[in-house]
């Protein structure tokens, strides 16, 4: 795709196209953080929307995002340049009312330890994985109590999501599935549910129907056979399970890869789903 087809896609995914729209720009912060649970560094980076310094009495959802090199700032991207455009995506959304107004917290992966961290299971055909248990317990326990503390946030289920692709998408689906009474709305971009002959499909088996939390789930066109499949059985298992249109959304992109590129162009579309406006 080249640069300016990549423009327009993305000016069609904001809402952007063929009109001029005043849109507000939210802010980045920077934290270094360090998990005494895991026993490593990354950093987190948090957006905060158009307002939030000036509507000091305001309170806020959140959602927290994997993979958070990828997220907001192109020269920290794995793939340098290519990145989610995921401040634009919500300042437009945001700006134009299709969503609320949201934090989002982008924690980058710790290298080395993300395919351990990103997977609930061991793969014995791998070998590796398993420490996404270990993974939630650094995100419930360490990171949502210092976001919760250090912003204006609405700290409840209902006003917490989270989210990431690939094995990204893999381990927000187990974290929403597994602590649904921590979160509430879960985002799955292309998510990876081949892993270790999904096993991800039990997990919506065993979610406490009383706690479905919000789902959006996502898949390329152009991912492959085995990633579409995944996908699908992915949709069919939670509307098994009594997901439906109310708090499931399933959406294939025919021309979408497995890329950054392709999940920013969606990024808005998720943000819409799982915060709509009140």
């Amino acid at each position: 795709m080249s640069g300016e087809t990549f423009r327009a896609t993305l000016r069609r995914a904001f809402g952007l196209q063929n009109r001029r729209v005043a849109v507000l720009p939210g802010r980045l912060d920077h934290i270094p953080f360090t998990s005494a649970i895991l026993g490593n560094d990354r950093q987190l980076t948090i957006y905060l929307p158009a307002g939030y310094d000036e509507n000091g009495d305001s309170r806020y959802p959140v959602l927290y995002m994997h993979d958070g090199q990828n997220l907001f700032e192109p020269h920290r991207a794995f793939i340098p340049g290519q990145h989610w455009h995921l401040a634009e995506a919500a300042d437009a959304a945001i700006g134009e009312r299709t969503a609320g107004p949201t934090i989002i917290v982008g924690m980058d992966n710790a290298g080395a330890a993300r395919i351990d961290e990103y997977t609930p299971t061991r793969d014995p055909k791998m070998p590796a994985g398993g420490r996404a248990d270990d993974h939630a317990r650094m995100i419930v326990k360490e990171i949502k109590p210092m976001i919760d503390g250090l912003y204006r946030t609405l700290p409840d289920r209902a006003n917490t999501g989270v989210g990431g692709s690939s094995l990204g998408g893999l381990v927000s689906l187990h974290l929403g599935l597994k602590h649904p009474q921590v979160f509430g709305r879960v985002a799955a971009l292309s998510p990876s549910v081949w892993w270790h002959d999904r096993a991800i499909l039990r997990e919506v088996d065993e979610c406490p129907p009383e706690m479905r939390p919000r789902i959006w789930v996502d898949i390329g066109g152009r991912e492959g056979p085995e990633a579409m499949n995944g996908a699908r059985a992915l949709r069919d298992r939670l509307r098994e399970r009594g997901w439906n249109d109310e708090n499931f959304r399933y959406h294939e992109d025919r021309r979408g890869d497995h890329s950054e590129r392709s999940w920013a162009a969606r990024a808005r579309m998720m943000l819409e789903f799982l915060f709509p406006t009140r």
